[in-house]
């Protein structure tokens, strides 16, 4: 007997809301039509607690009564906001004082990945934070929500519909949930209000009978309204008024081309594209850099530069040129030019005393320096705008009574030089003044000097330790969350009990690993390193040879692609140092344990294994998976007198020094091939003890010679590992890359150094560079030479990671290091770029097989980007503490012995017409000593004259690369509110009242 089987089909019309249609274009033009199927199901739950309608009802995360404490909604009540919601109020959202329970739908989360996926991914995170209840309710899986978009509707139009049918459904779905039932009384109905701003959705919503509100009919009647109100953005739907500054004014800025007119421009080569940068020290100038210009193209102006914002990536005109100029030759001051300004000032634009102000900066003739391109912003591609960290300017408060809730305009002066004002709105204005606030922009009209914003959250205190840390970890987006459990989850589930198991063949440790425990290995680092991720060792071989080992912390084999973990480490993308704290790439398990090469413990590593000549000639390479057991952990001055000692003649003395050997001929030969020998100015904090990170004094950081025998061994295998990557996988290789700079980036300092010093300055080749850079030498001025190289560095473009199969080869080249090919792979601890190096060089000596993304271009493309955005920030965030704790540090030095005042040697680096810049290598920092009075500025020979007052004596005149002393002082600064260096000419004037 057989069974009968039966085929059941589904019918056309239900086939129309399973399935997907939708037409793609390949890579070759062609069209093609892709068919999804979409399984619906009537078992999806609404989230609601103890739902009697929904199975598994006791895993929902949304309150039974729903929010009890909205005077509209005394039933109770769930919140279902529309995409649009969560793309202009998210920081709504995020406060604290907000927690009604929220529906979130698949349509809405869906649709959101798609406009922006840093809002994507805050939206996910508040679906897990504590104190919030959010449940997704997959409306597009669910068989009574599901709709199809229909014949001429747009998809913006059938998602708003869908979202209007998710919000009927929950209400009848809450009252088929909860029955009137004979005897009892009628049960209390919860309503799910639909937040919208869009009008005509809330229309269509209220036609057909559902409650629904817009975000500032919500929040008004709510019991924090007060606080709540100023976290609203202005979204630009007009339904927020605008302040007396805007209405009713005049434009004072030039509308942006619609985006088809940009295109065809870019397209035609009439526009150009680039990132906007503000100028430094005069905020009505800023450039653009575009690959068709040797030199940036200048902006002058508010209206040319157009309401573009420090990153913006912008589209420009350029001018005739015969309108081309040249940047100013002096500081402009905004709180100077601007103190006057009122927040909420509606007076016209011919009466206005600032815009008189500005007009005659910008119409000045005080320009000497060669004219380059320029432009103006005529459309805006990309905004930057995130949330700054600012401070309130209590002069543009009208009221400083704390206790009124009046509404005030005020301007929020970021801490950034770079960005403009941000007039905002706000009820806590008098509470605000003196603490570190973080405020949004939302719009900037063009009606408006200042851009519009909300206030987000108070940080602290200015000036107190705790805010400024914070302030500076917003300030430049570093990620400072605590690790989340899905992440914690990836690491061994032995924690810090985890070890190298015993050699076997069956250990999966150990498969295809060589055993190098028994070899001299150790690591050379700074002082209190605790992410060891190198180390080295050297023994000479019976044919006379050298084999060189590097060493590095096998990351990959803990962090796995594509698990949470990894997902993470690439969006934090590097390791940040500051003064006081490190804020970790990876969990500390592994950064500072598992995968640190401490000694005399059992390590995974991933090694490099030269055989070299005596002269440092490679004979051949080896890269291998490894354990090692590193026999000591030298700091540089403990290497260093270890080498240097000759009483100390043990082996593992020996092979330190026979790596310096081999170190000194490396570099030997880098620099005959035209490596280049920078500089950074780098100062050492001395903070009062571990447990209290409070500094005492700095000073300059001394290099010894084992930091230049690390740096030439991590430069070797960082080459050799490029080339093998490169060879085994030409389209997808992580590599690094330093472009040269073009040669009109040292036209200023080639012109410097030939007046003020006799110099000639050769840029035609890095060799060249590196050659003349050595002969810029003043006898009994050691700090000269390095004070050039700094000048050097500052000409040059930035290295980048990149993807070998998207640039031309004869691009790959390290300008800086005059390497052909170049990577990162020995600090996967705290480095993104080389846990993907990592993972190719396994793939590539037959380890492991490559994981399919990293066969992929775009998505190496995509990770780089990040990374290089990261790796820059990191940076610029590490300067910045460092900057931070000087400040403090000399403030200690003051304070612990007020009489003795702080006076050191600089160097003018630059002199303008009111001014001049000075930089003390002793301490790292660069100040700028402005003049009131009236000066003599010789743009020509690049000096100032200063009159000296009395009758009788000479005049003063000061040159750059002139020899200054300076008194060094703490103030605080009018944008950062934090302790700045101030410093005042000693010698070879007192500037004091000048």
């Amino acid at each position: 007997m057989t069974d009968d089987i039966f085929i059941q089909k589904r019918s056309r019309t239900e086939a129309v809301v399973t399935q997907r249609k939708f037409f793609k274009k390949t890579a070759r033009g062609k069209v093609i039509k892709v068919l999804r199927e979409r399984y619906l199901r009537d078992d999806v739950g609404c989230g609601i607690e103890n739902c009697s309608s929904c199975r598994d009802s006791s895993e929902g995360s949304l309150p039974y009564p729903g929010a009890l404490n909205h005077p509209t909604y005394p039933n109770g009540h769930f919140l279902l906001p529309d995409t649009n919601v969560f793309l202009n109020q998210m920081d709504l959202f995020e406060h604290d004082k907000f927690n009604p329970p929220i529906i979130l739908l698949q349509t809405v989360l869906e649709e959101v990945r798609h406009r922006s996926l840093p809002l994507h991914n805050r939206l996910k995170a508040l679906t897990n934070a504590d104190g919030k209840h959010v449940w997704i309710f997959y409306n597009e899986f669910q068989s009574e929500t599901a709709i199809v978009r229909e014949e001429g509707e747009t998809p913006n139009d059938r998602n708003d519909r869908g979202i209007r049918r998710a919000t009927q459904w929950y209400n009848s779905h809450i009252s088929v949930a909860r029955p009137p039932i004979r005897g009892r009384p009628t049960p209390i109905l919860p309503t799910v209000v639909l937040l919208t701003q869009d009008v005509a959705n809330r229309q269509k919503a209220e036609e057909a009978g559902l409650i629904c509100a817009s975000v500032r009919q919500y929040v008004k009647d709510m019991k924090e309204a007060g606080i709540l109100l100023d976290v609203l953005a202005a979204d630009g739907s007009g339904q927020i008024e605008p302040t007396r500054a805007v209405a009713g004014r005049q434009a004072r800025y030039p509308e942006y081309l619609p985006t088809s007119a940009l295109q065809a421009g870019i397209k035609a080569s009439q526009l150009y594209q680039g990132y906007f940068n503000a100028s430094a020290y005069n905020y009505l100038e800023g450039n653009v850099s575009v690959s068709a210009f040797t030199r940036p193209i200048l902006l002058v102006g508010r209206e040319n530069m157009n309401r573009a914002v420090q990153g913006d990536f912008v589209v420009i005109e350029i001018f005739d040129e015969s309108e081309w100029k040249a940047p100013t030759d002096e500081v402009v001051d905004q709180d100077a030019t601007l103190k006057n300004d009122d927040a909420e000032d509606s007076e016209n634009e011919e009466d206005d005393e600032v815009h008189t102000k500005e007009t005659k900066v910008v119409l000045s003739e005080k320009r000497t320096a060669e004219k380059q391109p320029t432009g103006r912003v005529v459309g805006v591609i990309k905004r930057n705008w995130r949330a700054y960290v600012c401070h309130i300017d209590s002069t543009s408060l009208t009221s400083s009574n704390t206790s009124s809730l009046s509404q005030q305009t005020v301007f929020a002066t970021p801490v950034s030089r770079l960005l403009p004002r941000i007039r905002l709105r706000t009820r806590q204005a008098p509470s605000l003044v003196g603490q570190k606030i973080l405020v949004t922009i939302d719009r900037w009209e063009t009606t408006s000097r200042y851009p519009e914003g909300h206030f987000v959250r108070a940080l602290g205190k200015a000036e107190s330790k705790e805010a400024e840390q914070e302030s500076l970890l917003l300030e430049f987006e570093v990620p400072y969350r605590p690790f989340g459990k899905a992440i914690l989850d990836c690491l061994p589930k032995e924690g810090d009990k985890w070890v190298v198991p015993p050699k076997s063949d069956t250990s999966p440790e150990w498969r295809d690993r060589q055993d190098l425990r028994e070899l001299l290995i150790c690591s050379i680092d700074p002082p209190n390193c605790q992410d060891i991720d190198d180390a080295l060792h050297a023994r000479t071989l019976p044919n006379g040879n050298i084999e060189a080992g590097v060493h590095i912390a096998d990351v990959s084999h803990f962090v796995l692609p594509d698990n949470p973990m990894d997902s993470e480490a690439a969006s934090r993308g590097t390791t940040v140092y500051l003064v006081d704290r490190r804020i970790d790439m990876l969990p500390s398990l592994l950064g500072t344990n598992l995968c640190s090469l401490r000694p005399h413990v059992e390590r995974l590593a991933f090694s490099a294994i030269w055989e070299l000549t005596k002269d440092a000639d490679i004979i051949n390479v080896r890269f291998t998976k490894s354990v090692i057991a590193s026999k000591a952990a030298f700091t540089y001055e403990e290497a260093q007198l270890r080498k240097d000692d000759p009483s100390m003649q043990d082996d593992l003395t020996k092979s330190i020094r026979l790596l310096n050997h081999l170190a000194q001929k490396l570099k030997a030969q880098r620099m005959a091939a035209g490596a280049l020998n920078l500089a950074s100015p780098e100062v050492k904090i001395h903070l009062d003890s571990s447990e209290s990170p409070d500094p005492i004094d700095v000073e300059q950081k001394e290099l010894r010679e084992t930091n230049s025998l690390v740096e030439e061994f991590m430069l070797l295998a960082n080459i050799s590992v490029a080339k093998k990557i490169q060879e085994t996988f030409p389209q997808t290789a992580v590599l690094r890359r330093h472009m040269p700079p073009p040669p009109t980036n040292f036209d200023k300092l080639k012109d410097l150094l030939k007046k003020k010093g006799g110099f000639n300055l050769d840029v035609s080749s890095s060799k060249a560079l590196a050659e003349s850079l050595d002969l810029c030498v003043r006898p009994n001025e050691p700090s000269f030479n390095t004070l050039v190289r700094i000048m050097a560095t500052r000409c040059m473009l930035s290295a980048e990671y990149f993807c070998s199969g998207s640039v031309g080869r004869d691009t790959f080249g390290h300008y800086g290091l005059a390497s052909p090919i170049y990577t990162h792979f020995t600090s996967p601890i705290r480095r993104y770029a080389d846990v993907l190096v990592h993972r190719q060089l396994s793939a590539a000596i037959g380890y492991t097989p490559l994981h399919p993304s990293l066969h992929a271009k775009s998505f190496v493309e995509r990770i780089l980007e990040g990374v290089n955005r990261r790796h820059r920030l990191a940076q610029n965030a590490g300067r910045a503490s460092v900057e931070f704790y000087v400040g403090l540090a000399l403030r200690a030095r003051r304070e612990k012995d007020p009489k003795n005042k702080i006076i050191e040697a600089g160097y003018v680096l630059r002199v303008f017409r009111n001014g001049l810049s000075v930089f003390v290598s002793k301490l790292g920092i660069e100040g700028l000593i402005m003049f009131k009075k009236p000066i003599q500025f010789d743009a020509e020979n690049h000096m100032i004259t200063i009159p000296v007052p009395g009758s009788g004596q000479k005049d003063v005149s000061i040159s750059v690369f002139d020899h200054v002393e300076v008194l060094i002082d703490v103030e605080k600064d009018k944008n950062t509110q934090r302790g700045k260096v101030k410093m005042t000419l000693t010698r070879p004037i007192d500037s004091t009242g000048l």
